[in-house]
């Protein structure tokens, strides 16, 4: 091959599997993606188009289980992500009269100053938006420089954002409040009761018992304060202060 006629102007495309032709178009096209190609047979091939980039779709392999979320995925490196998912999330308020924040298809919640967010889509496939500055290296089991309650939610920031395992970021804190919330100061502890509230409704688990365990807390103003500053972006967290 000759090198030297090589352009470094290339650009790659992603192929995923459909479980579903029509699931997966109207799901992207509510989002504001436009279909470029469609077609059923004599095979599945779907392609669309948002922004500047493109997803195309082929025929699932047999067996697949799009539940398990295990289908396939793209990386999407945008320059700040909160825009993306600013627009996604305003177009399923449109389209479905809500957010969809869990089961298939959902978005993952957005976080200010957060550095990625997850679309997954009918078929299984995870769409993951990540910032370009995104740090490099991440401390999984939460950063070493914290300890005691802050170190697990770290830890479950990280299982929510980069693994986006809301499963595993629920149990993780729940056995963290168990185990060093007695030792914590209440507004960490409160914090850390607000995230389970938060987990527990995506994945569809009781919220009230964390709720009875928030409002039980003694709070100063300060306490408040910091929790609304720091949670404010959590649509439910004013009545879950009570």
């Amino acid at each position: 091959m000759d090198e030297a006629a090589v352009l470094a102007n290339e650009t790659t495309v992603p192929l995923m599997p459909c479980a579903s032709v029509e699931e997966t178009s109207a799901f992207y096209e509510a989002l504001g993606f436009e279909v470029t190609y469609r077609q059923s047979r004599p095979y599945v091939y779907l392609a669309l188009r948002w922004s500047g980039f493109q997803l195309h779709f082929g025929p699932a392999p047999g067996g697949l289980d799009p539940a398990r979320e295990e289908s396939g995925g793209c990386l999407v490196m945008v320059d700040a992500v909160a825009p993306y998912h600013a627009a996604f999330t305003a177009a399923m308020r449109r389209a479905y009269g809500k957010v969809l924040g869990s089961g298939l298809p959902r978005i993952t919640r957005y976080r200010p100053g957060a550095s990625r967010f997850t679309l997954i889509d009918p078929s299984g496939n995870s769409i993951i938006f990540i910032q370009r500055d995104e740090p490099v290296e991440l401390e999984y089991g939460g950063s070493k420089r914290l300890t005691g309650l802050a170190r697990a939610l770290d830890n479950a920031r990280i299982l929510r954002e980069f693994k986006n395992d809301d499963l595993q970021a629920f149990r993780a804190l729940k056995s963290a409040v168990r185990r060093r919330g007695g030792d914590a100061p209440p507004v960490e502890l409160a914090i850390a009761l607000c995230h389970l509230i938060d987990l527990a409704a995506v994945l569809g688990e009781p919220t009230d018992p964390w709720i009875a365990d928030l409002r039980d807390l003694e709070l100063v103003a300060d306490d408040r304060q910091r929790i609304e500053s720091e949670l404010g972006h959590l649509a439910g967290l004013r009545e879950w202060l009570g």
